[in-house]
């Protein structure tokens, strides 16, 4: 049985804000989540077993529309309270 090689590193992409201001994050052809804070893109890597140390500043990361800092429509971090 064969052994595929996994790519050593995964092309992943922050897409341009969508219009609330949300981003989609892509793993190759995958679609890892939305992401609506930097905190969020890390999350999702790390959900997806890709350890990516600093995702603002990682070759392995491609910021599309806008860098790290760009989260347009989304002014703070809200904090969800459920109930």
């Amino acid at each position: 049985m064969a052994t595929a090689h996994p790519p050593e590193h995964p092309h992943i992409v922050v897409h341009s804000p969508a219009l609330d201001g949300s981003r989609r994050v892509t793993s190759g052809e995958e679609t890892l989540g939305v992401a609506s804070h930097i905190d969020d893109v890390a999350e999702l890597l790390r959900l997806a077993d890709l350890y990516v140390t600093d995702v603002e500043d990682s070759d392995l990361v491609e910021w599309q529309g806008g860098g790290p800092e760009d989260w347009p429509g989304l002014h703070e971090h809200q904090e969800h309270h459920g109930g």
